[in-house]
């Protein structure tokens, strides 16, 4: 496969992980609707904390742009990376970015291969393809775990390609997709390799996904039952995990999931069993709500038994996972909303919140007058800067690891 340009379309994180990917070999462009993105890594600067990105920059600056007819000029792989948000009130995802993408590559009058990184939902890729028949289109589900998405693009633990099974030529192409994302291992054979139709691939994505919700709610129902009960989670857990068929892994209790995809993914499987007879998934849903109500009970009680009307509840950081920047979906933020239901005085550390106020709760980036008026310093994952108060800190992270 002759490559003369990549141009990856959508810098947040999974965009920026694919062009930072490709970067030092090949000419690739990032394009972005976002000046201030643009204009960022054209200085190259991140708009993301992630140590690795840092790294990869520093070795070779990206070429950023929201010029559409720069972007897509002369390039042969078009890889779309744009955010899809699940839409609460349609109950699927918001593909509006891929179609205005899509509009712009034909208006380019180019012909790239198209490669889909976007979460969809099954049967989108298909759709696309009949809309679009001059355009060879290709679902890349990606896999990248929050912090480490270079090296989980550098050290696949799989790559499935999805392409249009009606038109055999595009077997062939999409094992030299296949070939292209797995070309930085040391050994290509180690990876595992799946080429499928695309609505195949799209259904992997979204019930991978909700099987790690569903893990996450698994073990979290059993720290539920360890609090009420007063037992040691940590030994339950250990026992547990210690069968190979469950594992030591993906077994640290949280107020919830969140993050970038198990919560939208996880919904939109739920909504493509309507029709379906199906209790895990829904179920997994609903227990990610009833964990976090439970988590804020817990809290309000504790609050409730000090006998202190002035007690102050400190939340550390609203960001999903430690040293990260992302808040979306955040369990902690939801835990604050029930918490502040219950009328529950608190106050909040996130030098991540420039505002003096984060949905009326004071915001404090001075961390020594944060603990010192704190009574209870709540935390979805505990935190070297906390260890001299550990105390008075409230946290379900039994290992302390994401």
């Amino acid at each position: 496969m002759h490559i003369n340009k990549i141009t990856v379309v959508g810098l947040g994180y999974v965009g920026l992980a694919q062009a930072l990917l490709f970067n030092d070999d090949f000419n690739v462009v990032g394009y972005d609707t976002n000046p201030k993105v643009v204009a960022s890594l054209n200085r190259g600067l991140l708009h993301i904390k992630d140590e690795d990105f840092a790294r990869a920059l520093t070795r070779k600056k990206l070429v950023a742009t929201s010029d559409t007819s720069f972007a897509f000029q002369n390039t042969n792989i078009v890889i779309i990376a744009t955010p899809t948000h699940f839409d609460e009130d349609k109950q699927t995802f918001d593909l509006s970015s891929i179609d205005v993408t899509l509009e712009k590559i034909i208006a380019s009058n180019t012909n790239p291969i198209v490669i889909i990184k976007s979460t969809v939902n099954v049967g989108a890729t298909k759709f696309y393809q009949a809309k679009y028949p001059q355009l060879k289109l290709f679902f890349v589900p990606e896999f990248l775990r929050e912090g480490h998405a270079l090296f989980d693009n550098y050290y696949p633990a799989r790559i499935v390609v999805g392409y249009d099974k009606s038109e055999a030529k595009q077997r062939q192409i999409a094992i030299q997709i296949a070939n292209l994302f797995r070309r930085y291992t040391k050994s290509i054979d180690d990876v595992p390799l799946l080429i499928t139709g695309t609505e195949e691939a799209e259904a992997i994505k979204l019930f991978a996904n909700s099987y790690l919700a569903l893990r996450v709610s698994f073990f979290n129902e059993i720290d539920t039952y360890a609090l009420t009960k007063d037992l040691a989670v940590e030994d339950i857990i250990a026992g547990i995990s210690l069968d190979p068929r469950i594992g030591n892994h993906y077994n640290n209790p949280s107020f919830g999931y969140g993050g970038y995809c198990l919560p939208k993914d996880s919904k939109q499987l739920k909504a493509h069993f309507s029709l379906i007879p199906e209790e895990l998934i829904s179920a997994t849903v609903s227990a990610n709500s009833v964990r976090k109500t439970f988590i804020a009970n817990y809290i309000a009680r504790i609050v409730k038994n000090s006998g202190n009307n002035d007690y102050v509840v400190g939340i550390y950081r609203l960001t999903m996972k430690k040293d990260a920047d992302n808040m979306r979906e955040s369990s902690i933020i939801d835990v604050v909303t029930l918490l502040a239901e219950q009328n529950i005085k608190m106050i909040i550390y996130e030098p991540l919140i420039s505002d003096v106020t984060y949905k009326g709760i004071m915001v404090l980036n001075n961390l020594a007058t944060f603990k010192k008026q704190s009574d209870l310093i709540v935390t979805n994952r505990m935190h070297a800067d906390l260890k001299d108060v550990a105390a008075k800190v409230f946290t379900r992270d039994v290992y302390s690891r994401d």
